[in-house]
């Protein structure tokens, strides 16, 4: 029977796989909805593709705000702790996400019904901007050097499980509901159910105790050396920063086109069901769930670089076959395109939380970690959905969009080759090196 010191991990990696799921669910699943829902329901005056960029530009503005919830939260969670914050940004998260399942329709209210979205969203994402540090820096500061990969790719893989969630709710409802009775009501509930997850999530997190590792740097900083560490991680490291950038732009800018934008692609240029749609990243959304703590584990094993490069190159070639394999209108086929893209860039999901995290010292790692994965979102996966629009429908071919996929890859594998190796160094070793 293990001890409880012994289960303390597997609690706190447990507790962290669960928060990150649910408030992955709730951005996530606005972005599902941008490319379903939203143009016909707050943009009705537009036509399709417009409404769609429209839709999809409410969606960036939660991707704009992430920095500014990453930098804040980053601060005092370099300075008070990690657990304290993650309730917070939970907090915020859900509240946020019930608030949009309330919202009156432009037909209802006009144009007051975007203007509240928009303002939803921006809170969406300041919320999501101090969730991600500190939940893999919980996982990644509990867990043993040995295995760190594998606890933070747990972590990470509660983000593919509250994509997973999000698309199952939309895709069961998209199912069972008539056209009308989704775009009038049913897309309301899964925005309405996150309060059940939140009071999950929370329950769950509570109960956690603080990062040991923050709590000794903490101890052993002298006076003022966690006042501003969000300016001492770009003065003292902006390598590290632009690096851990690098590493993510790849990830982040495939992932958002392999998905809400995919999602777009077949119901609205192709003309398919949703359910076509929906059940093609469900299906992906449940393979990237299971192979990201695989691939960490494996980052355990061999190294962080080289599965994050194989991530990479594989995601940049598969772009290549991707959107002509949705072309053949196929619903098998939709299935092994978007299935076969998480798998690779699971890759580059799984090992990322313990690579960006092992980039900085204990007394600057929450807004070291925020600021590489935060502010990358902006030029990545909040843009990245409107330039692949405007790129098709300038050019009517998919293949600028899969280019496009290619050259942001191919800065992620450029980045993991000059990567220092990190696999199996202490926190100890790490801060010593800082």
């Amino acid at each position: 029977m293990s001890s409880p010191a012994a289960s303390l991990p597997r609690k706190v990696i447990a507790a962290s796989a669960i928060g990150t799921a649910v408030e992955w669910y709730d951005f996530l699943l606005y972005g599902t909805a941008a490319a379903l829902v939203f143009s016909k329901v707050f943009f009705p005056r537009s036509d399709p593709l417009t409404g769609t960029m429209f839709a999809f530009s409410t969606y960036a503005v939660g991707f704009m705000a992430r920095p500014i919830g990453g930098i804040v939260f980053g601060h005092f969670g370099d300075r008070i702790g990690r657990k304290k914050l993650l309730t917070l940004s939970m907090l915020i998260m859900g509240a946020a996400t019930f608030l949009i399942g309330l919202l009156p329709t432009f037909d209802q209210v006009g144009v007051l019904a975007p203007v509240m979205l928009v303002a939803l969203r921006l809170v969406q994402g300041f919320g999501l901007g101090g969730q991600w540090g500190g939940a893999i820096l919980m996982s990644a500061e509990y867990g043993d050097a040995r295995r760190r990969g594998l606890w933070t790719g747990l972590t990470q893989a509660g983000g593919g499980l509250g994509n997973f969630l999000a698309t199952g709710v939309l895709a069961v409802l998209a199912a069972t509901l008539s056209p009308q009775d989704f775009l009038t009501w049913g897309w309301r509930i899964p925005f309405l159910l996150s309060v059940v997850l939140i009071g999950i999530g929370l329950w769950v997190r509570v109960s956690l105790d603080e990062s040991p590792v923050f709590e000794a740097a903490l101890a052993q900083a002298e006076d003022g050396a966690h006042n501003a560490p969000v300016l001492e991680t770009l003065r003292r490291w902006p390598w590290r920063v632009v690096l851990g950038g690098a590493l993510k732009i790849g990830e982040n800018i495939s992932f958002y086109l392999m998905t809400a934008f995919a999602i777009t692609y077949v119901t609205e240029m192709l003309h398919l069901s949703r359910s076509v749609a929906l059940n093609g990243v469900l299906a992906g959304a449940l393979v990237a769930t299971v192979s990201m703590p695989l691939w960490a584990l494996l980052s355990d094993r061999i190294g962080r670089r080289p599965v994050y490069a194989f991530g990479a190159a594989g995601v940049a070639i598969w772009a290549f076959a991707f959107y002509p394999l949705l072309d053949t209108r196929s619903p098998a086929l939709i299935v092994i395109a978007v299935v076969v893209g998480l798998l690779a860039h699971s890759a580059m999901n799984g090992p990322q939380g313990a690579v960006i995290a092992e980039l900085f010292p204990t007394r600057v790692r929450y807004s070291g970690a925020s600021l590489c994965y935060q502010v990358t979102s902006i030029v990545g996966g909040s843009w990245a959905p409107i330039v692949s629009l405007a790129l098709y429908r300038h050019f009517q071919s998919t293949l600028p969009i899969s280019l496009y996929i290619g050259v942001a890859c191919a800065i992620s594998f450029v980045a993991a080759v000059l990567a220092k190796e990190t696999k199996g160094l202490t926190w100890a070793e790490i801060d010593a090196e800082g």
